[in-house]
């Protein structure tokens, strides 16, 4: 936070829709740390970290990497054969672990935390410059929630309906650390990021600069490829 800016205290919880959650802060610096530790792995490969290609030959301005199954505009695979032919690194189940955490800190649910069992995440960096347009996260075949963790740069997160990309929507302001978790009545809702904010990055979790999110979710797929 910048010398002198007065900020008055975030809440523990936001429930900015039925079914979408906002824990400020829920993520320890140990735990951010690891996470940024890990995502640099994975940006290594096999498959690298890389600008999405969308069908139409439009490039997505953040850059991705995926474990567990791969992501390419509009399917998942175990291949990425969008990028170099190879498969993505295994999910871990420490990352399942956390999930299922996240799930019950958002829902107070225990049952729904034991049931939830992620299987893929999908890491977005975020530079300066970097949007996502609203979107719906439709790709998957359970209808299980969202888990979202932001570590870095601060950015304004656009959290809309599930019918259609115009108003209403809710500009949540997500800072390092910051879980949000959307599922129920809110889990097709249209979301996306049309800011980040250059210079509140966390030196401590070793991300100065930049933002990562990393989202959990169910795909449904089980063993097919």
């Amino acid at each position: 936070m910048s010398e002198g800016l007065f900020r008055l205290p975030r809440p523990a919880r936001v429930e900015v829709a039925p079914g979408a959650v906002h824990l400020p802060g829920w993520l320890s610096p140990e735990r951010r740390r690891e996470l940024v530790t890990a995502c640099r792995e994975w940006a290594r490969g096999p498959v690298p970290i890389r600008h999405t290609v969308l069908p139409g030959g439009g490039v997505m301005s953040v850059r991705s990497v995926c474990v567990g199954w791969h992501w390419q505009p509009y399917r998942y695979t175990r291949v990425a054969s969008d990028v170099n032919g190879l498969p993505v690194a295994p999910f871990p189940e420490w990352l399942g672990v956390l999930g299922r955490a996240a799930v019950a800190a958002a829902y107070g649910d225990a049952d729904a935390a034991a049931r939830y069992s992620p299987d893929t995440a999908l890491i977005n960096f975020y530079d300066g410059a970097a949007k996502m347009g609203l979107h719906q996260d439709k790709d998957e075949r359970s209808p299980a929630p969202v888990v979202s963790f932001s570590i870095g740069d601060s950015c304004v997160f656009r959290f809309g309906n599930a019918e259609h990309r115009g108003r209403p929507y809710t500009d949540v302001e997500l800072v390092s650390g910051d879980l949000f978790v959307f599922g129920g009545p809110s889990r097709f809702a249209y979301h996306g990021v049309p800011k980040v904010v250059p210079g509140t990055g966390d030196p401590e979790a070793g991300l100065a600069r930049g933002r990562l999110n990393i989202t959990l979710r169910e795909t449904g797929l089980g063993t097919d490829t």
